[in-house]
């Protein structure tokens, strides 16, 4: 898809929002566990499935967890429809999964990815609607995700199997505080095999006093794993 330049530009800009609040908060890192497993079941629909478990600490002070599945479909080579559902478990600050629960949630988000390729590098712009039944209430949230991916040469004959992520997420509601979240992502990507990858990051995040899910910064650890169906499976 040819793009302008100019379009391109105010998109970026939203990557470098808040960077000054980067280290405005504590500097206690936390943990942040990632397992994903995505099934290509056609060349246009896919199945995923995803667990994720953090800390306030590092591997310590573990107070949150989600699991989530559904399905993507692909519009158009560069727009995916995505609908998925979860639950989400946020427990009290001090220790691991400290009682009471801080919220106990399920979620129905339907979301449209876009991507534009500039030579090698690749935008993604997630637009997420979540709709949420939580501990206090139904509640809506609108997330917008900007994402760019670069990959990186690596002495391996050749081999593109590094690549960057730079991402920054905003996260809306329609009640106040309205601006609820920003969240900042730096990290690498290496694919271990056709099928498998991992992923290290730092990411920041800023909350603007809500309860659904607590944390300054982490250290994201990904693992990866998509399955296929052969060719004449899909045929």
């Amino acid at each position: 898809m040819k793009i302008k330049t100019l379009k391109i530009l105010p998109l970026t800009a939203l990557i470098l929002f808040s960077v000054n609040a980067v280290f405005s908060q504590s500097n206690t890192i936390g943990s942040w566990n990632i397992l994903n497993i995505k099934y290509q079941y056609s060349e246009r629909l896919s199945l995923f499935g995803e667990g994720q478990i953090r800390s306030l600490s590092f591997y310590n002070n573990f107070h949150y967890f989600e699991y989530k599945g559904g399905f993507t479909f692909k519009l158009h080579p560069n727009t995916l429809f995505t609908l998925g559902t979860g639950n989400y478990q946020t427990f009290k600050e001090g220790g691991n999964f400290i009682r009471p629960k801080n919220n106990d949630e399920l979620r129905i988000w339907p979301q449209i990815t876009l991507f534009q390729t500039i030579n090698r590098l690749t935008i993604e712009q997630r637009y997420r609607l979540e709709m949420r039944w939580t501990s206090n209430g139904y509640k809506n949230r609108y997330r917008y995700r900007l994402g760019l991916k670069y990959p990186v040469p690596i002495a391996l004959s050749g081999s593109k199997k590094l690549a960057v992520n730079l991402s920054n997420e905003l996260f809306f509601t329609d009640s106040e505080p309205y601006f609820e979240r920003n969240r900042i992502l730096g990290g690498i990507e290496y694919k271990l095999s056709e099928f498998t990858s991992i992923q290290l990051g730092y990411l920041h995040q800023l909350d603007y006093k809500i309860n659904d899910e607590t944390g300054r910064d982490f250290l994201q650890l990904g693992l990866s794993f998509e399955l296929k169906k052969s060719k004449k499976e899909i045929e």
